[in-house]
């Protein structure tokens, strides 16, 4: 049974008709809910997330999927449309499908992680793509976009994380409703899921250091300039003392009646420029 969270038809079904309890029914129509199982006497909650890859949705706003396995059936809950559950349905017309409830809870795991490889995969080559941006033209723009990435990796680990919790204990849990060969199966894929949790870490600290890179090039470069204005204004402020004395309308003022005085006074601002060059070198400040 799949059936829409929205339908409080489904609901009354879930409530009245399915033989579940009441715990099991409320969790089955939680409104915010983190991947999780819940063992009972007759079978198990299973609380999944997968990525949203309908029209105009961020894969990162992950959808639930809320699950009760027992010995002959499966009843999932959910609120959109999730390409995996149309993955495993359309395997099970075809009779290449799961055979009893386990297993199809195991494949729709599978197919769950089947659909977050291919984002972490873009992930991944849209960092490379910044990183050898950076390396070649060193563009700012590059830091909205590294935001993003790591906003949305650090996302998917939110509820990748505890799902592969879920499915440790699923495959770790003796319980009679998962056979051998299924806890196998949802094993595999909660070591899949670490993987991709391992990947999501990387990419947040690849994220992080060309981050750190990029406001390491921006701190010299503005050190570069604010080292040129003051290597500008130590040459200029002597100058400007000397013109600004020589420039004060009072009488007393050497060289008023001589017609070199002008060219004496450029002569004298030159000497001064070429001795400060001198011992800004001797300083090693040039």
């Amino acid at each position: 049974m799949h059936l829409d969270r929205s339908s409080e038809t489904a609901q009354k079904w879930v409530e009245n008709e399915s033989g579940l309890d009441q715990f099991a029914s409320e969790a089955l129509f939680e409104i915010e809910t983190r991947p999780r199982c819940i063992n009972f006497r007759q079978g198990v909650i299973v609380i999944l997330r997968g990525v949203n890859l309908n029209p105009g949705a961020e894969p990162e706003d992950m959808v639930a999927l809320r699950l009760w396995v027992d010995e002959s059936r499966v009843i999932s809950v959910r609120t959109v449309q999730l390409l995996a559950a149309q993955d495993v349905r359309k395997d099970l017309t075809e009779t290449l499908g799961p055979r009893d409830a386990a297993w199809l809870l195991a494949a729709i795991a599978n197919r769950l992680i089947d659909r977050v490889g291919p984002i972490i995969d873009d992930m991944s080559d849209e960092v490379d793509g910044l990183d050898e941006d950076l390396l070649v033209s060193g563009n700012r723009a590059i830091r909205s976009q590294l935001l993003h990435i790591r906003r949305e990796a650090i996302l998917l680990r939110r509820y990748l994380a505890p799902q592969r919790d879920a499915l440790t204990r699923l495959h770790q849990d003796e319980h009679p409703v998962i056979q051998q060969n299924n806890r196998m199966r949802l094993r595999e894929t909660a070591d899949r899921v670490q993987r991709i949790i391992e990947e999501l870490d990387e990419l947040r600290e690849r994220t992080a250091i060309i981050q750190d890179e990029l406001s390491t090039r921006i701190s010299e470069q503005m050190n570069k300039t604010m080292y040129l204005l003051t290597m500008v204004a130590s040459f200029v402020m002597p100058l400007s003392f000397v013109t600004g004395l020589l420039g004060v309308n009072v009488g007393g003022i050497p060289g008023q009646a001589n017609g070199l005085a002008f060219p004496i006074v450029i002569g004298i601002l030159v000497a001064m420029v070429v001795v400060q060059v001198f011992i800004f070198r001797r300083l090693k400040w040039m």
